[in-house]
């Protein structure tokens, strides 16, 4: 473990000397892109700090055994009787923090809440739940900028588009794709009967459109007037767009903005993620004996969650998960949820034999363009 700590440690070192570089800090795409993983690096190197400490202090505490002084002995095994089980504790911890992350988990996102089944009362839990995620967005300090927001006839939202911006944006809302599920007396019910109402909740992750690796001649691009709310802008100028990947006959569209680059770009968005989903289905099919992950597909018609009003309820069907704490969570305290989640997530990783560690960051140099590799002089010298 020590040498995994310390490969990470001089790779941390290596992108704080970039960040206090002149040519970095003028480019400041580079320079965010390092910054950010300075920032992901930090728990871990905290905790390899901690480490280097503990098994220090054990270290002594074990010297001291072979002292002649039965007092120092004494003393030595009192205080290790007392560091060791901090070691293993500290050790399980660390080893959960070493599991490979979903590159992905980085990530900003694009969020899309809609009213499902129930009516003007699923547009008002629309909005109950954007109230939510607005201020969970605010606890995390993230940056939220609304692409749409379509109102329901009697209160609510039929359909909000967000772009959160942050750090490990992604890895945490990624779980709150799918099917939320409401039960309570809805306002527009007069006989105070408890109704049943859903809203989704689809989660994406923006990709750096030049990332994206699609051919433009496997590409084909139509521009078309929207539809709907939006005034004669949008009934008068083509700034709907339409992608149709032909190799796979995979389509995405987007009609969410009056600009037709941001729509361009949403629908690219989309379009790269349909794509991808529809590789690691192939791969899915393709191996039988693998297990479904605990935090599920986030397909919309996973009901994910349920949020009980009359018995103050909030129990998340994934990892059956029960809270009596609904006006907390309501009130964008979700990170235990979310926290909870992630443990799962890790937990089911480590089943499935992911934990491969031993050259993730051995060797590993960042240029200045961002780009990680291994430097095999280093490896081919140290193998010397």
């Amino acid at each position: 473990m020590i040498d995994k700590l310390e490969s990470i440690h001089n790779h941390f070192l290596s992108i704080e000397e970039k960040l206090s570089d002149p040519e970095i800090i003028s480019d400041m795409k580079l320079y965010s892109k390092l910054n950010k993983e300075y920032k992901d690096l930090q728990t871990i190197i905290e905790e390899y700090k901690k480490y280097k400490t503990l098994t220090g202090n054990i270290a002594d505490a074990k010297e001291m055994l072979s002292d002649s002084d039965d007092e120092m002995k004494a003393m030595a095994k009192s205080e290790l009787h007392s560091l060791e089980p901090q070691l293993t504790e500290l050790e399980e911890h660390i080893n959960f923090l070493l599991i490979p992350k979903d590159p992905e988990d980085k990530l900003d996102v694009i969020m899309e809440i809609r009213s499902g089944a129930g009516g003007d009362e699923a547009s008002i839990f629309a909005g109950d739940l954007l109230k939510m995620y607005s201020k969970f967005f605010d606890s995390q300090k993230w940056k939220v900028d609304t692409v749409s927001l379509n109102e329901g006839s009697a209160g609510g939202y039929n359909k909000i588009v967000l772009e959160v911006f942050g750090s490990e944006v992604y890895g945490k809302l990624k779980f709150e794709s799918g099917a939320h599920r409401v039960q309570r007396v809805p306002k527009t019910e007069s006989q105070g009967r408890v109704h049943t109402s859903a809203a989704t909740v689809v989660v994406m992750p923006k990709f750096e459109l030049e990332d994206i690796e699609i051919k433009k001649d496997d590409l084909k691009v139509d521009t078309f007037r929207s539809s709907g709310a939006g005034g004669q802008h949008v009934n008068k100028t083509e700034s709907g767009v339409r992608f149709t990947h032909l190799p796979t006959g995979i389509v995405s569209e987007s009609t969410d903005s009056r600009s037709q680059h941001k729509n361009r770009e949403i629908a690219m968005q989309k379009l790269y993620q349909r794509i991808q989903e529809a590789q690691k289905e192939r791969a899915y099919l393709a191996q039988k004996t693998k297990r479904k992950s605990l935090v599920g597909s986030g397909d919309r018609s996973d009901k994910i969650r349920t949020y009980n009003y009359p018995q103050n309820r909030v129990t998340d069907h994934r990892i059956n998960l029960t809270l009596y704490s609904l006006e907390k969570i309501m009130d964008g305290n979700i990170a235990e949820i979310i926290e909870k989640l992630q443990i799962a997530e890790n937990a089911e990783k480590l089943k499935e034999g992911l934990d491969k560690l031993d050259h993730q960051y051995e060797w590993l140099v960042i240029d200045k363009e961002g780009h990680g590799f291994y430097d095999e002089a280093n490896i081919l010298k140290a193998n010397k």
